[in-house]
């Protein structure tokens, strides 16, 4: 897929999963049950042990069936092997100019990491994709997004940090572009009981849940 086609399909979701496991093998379990959950849009955090191995076994497996990102990407180099091992799109937790530029060159979706404003718009006149606002639910969650929002309005971002089923409907509401998840649907203790078919069960709630969200905000658009 393109990059814009890549961006699309992530905000046509609404939801991507962020898969942080203790090993490779869970780490593709995992996936695999987001993706058979209906989520079709995850990101395999650099922290995996062998993620690399992960993200291009990822990518054979799934093709263009999952748009496949690379999370906590801290710098160009990784970002550049990220790319290299099948990432359709990069995450990071924080700004560094040099990563998005990287992204840019080869034509991949970047979220980095912003928090205040200045941030924010460093990051989107860098030409950042979306922003990924980190910890958002730390200051203020959805409520912090809809401020954001009031003097950039142009600028997507995705909502990171205090998102949970409850929560989802509010940011997207509040105007994020979509939220990612990381523990609310993809944590240790299910991972190390091999409970794959409870994140199966969970990736279907979280994808039915920006799905009616999705087509409340589409209504009332349509309504003006």
């Amino acid at each position: 897929m393109q990059r814009e086609e890549i961006l699309q399909s992530i905000i046509e979701i609404g939801v991507v999963a962020i898969v942080r496991v203790p090993d490779a093998e869970s780490a593709i379990h995992a996936m695999r049950a987001v993706y058979d959950g209906g989520i079709r849009a995850a990101e395999i955090t650099m922290t995996v042990p062998g993620a690399l191995s992960v993200l291009e076994k990822l990518a054979d497996q799934f093709g263009d069936e999952m748009v496949l990102g690379a999370g906590t990407v801290l710098d160009a180099e990784t970002a550049r092997a990220c790319m290299l091992a099948g990432a359709q799109f990069l995450v990071a937790p924080s700004l560094k100019l040099a990563t998005i530029e990287i992204a840019n060159r080869y034509s991949r979706v970047i979220f980095p990491g912003a928090l205040t404003p200045t941030e924010v718009l460093t990051a989107w006149e860098a030409g950042a994709d979306a922003i990924k606002i980190f910890p958002c639910g730390a200051v203020g969650g959805p409520n912090y997004i809809k401020a954001l929002k009031a003097p950039f309005p142009q600028i997507k971002m995705v909502a990171v940090g205090g998102v949970n089923l409850e929560t989802t409907p509010e940011f997207l509401k509040a105007g994020a572009c979509a939220v990612a998840v990381g523990s609310e649907l993809v944590d240790r203790a299910t991972v190390a009981a091999k409970r794959y078919d409870v994140i199966q069960a969970r990736a279907r709630q979280y994808f039915e849940v920006a799905a009616t969200v999705r087509r409340e905000l589409r209504a009332a658009s349509v309504r003006g």
